[in-house]
């Protein structure tokens, strides 16, 4: 039986230190950890967070930027940082023009391609439905998207901490 990668999904509010958490643990995990970046370039505020987090990096990580088709490359055996699925879910969003069921069908496909290499995965993802509801339908839909992805990711991972301000919450061990 095919092994499948080991999971584990670290979630929290935007600036909540999710990223900096994980970038730690995959460090202390390998000397070679691999950072699979899922956003697109935006405008000039949204590049410089992206320059933050290449600044926080050493040499040693191997950067590989991938806004939708995560599972094409070859992660067996590494320790990859997935960041972030938010990101990654508005890319797809955006491909199928907003449309809620291609959006989830093309996500899962892709997922489940993903874990099937023998890797470890650290995820990253956003706990976007922690706020009030939209009053725009668009915004509704991709809320219930990233609510549903993030919980088949829980569902599959071995290990899920949410991140408070800083301060990780071990939510399954």
């Amino acid at each position: 039986m095919k092994q499948q990668a080991k999971v584990h999904l670290i979630t929290g509010g935007q600036r909540s230190g999710k990223s900096v958490f994980a970038e730690k643990l995959a460090s202390s995990l390998s000397d070679q950890p691999i950072y699979l970046a899922t956003s697109k370039k935006g405008d000039g505020e949204f590049d410089e967070r992206i320059k933050v987090h290449q600044q926080r990096r050493s040499v040693k990580w191997k950067t590989i930027e991938e806004e939708i088709n995560l599972h094409l490359q070859d992660l067996t055996g590494k320790v990859v940082l997935v960041d972030c699925i938010t990101l990654w879910l508005t890319n797809i969003y955006d491909e199928f023009e907003f449309d809620k069921e291609k959006t989830l069908v093309k996500a899962e496909e892709i997922w489940e391609k993903l874990i099937s290499q023998n890797c470890h995965l650290i995820v990253v993802s956003n706990e976007i439905g922690l706020g009030g509801i939209s009053m725009h339908k668009m915004t509704r839909n991709f809320t219930d998207i990233h609510g549903l992805i993030n919980q088949k990711i829980a569902n599959k991972a071995q290990e899920v901490t949410f991140i408070v301000s800083g301060y990780p919450m071990i939510v399954k061990s």
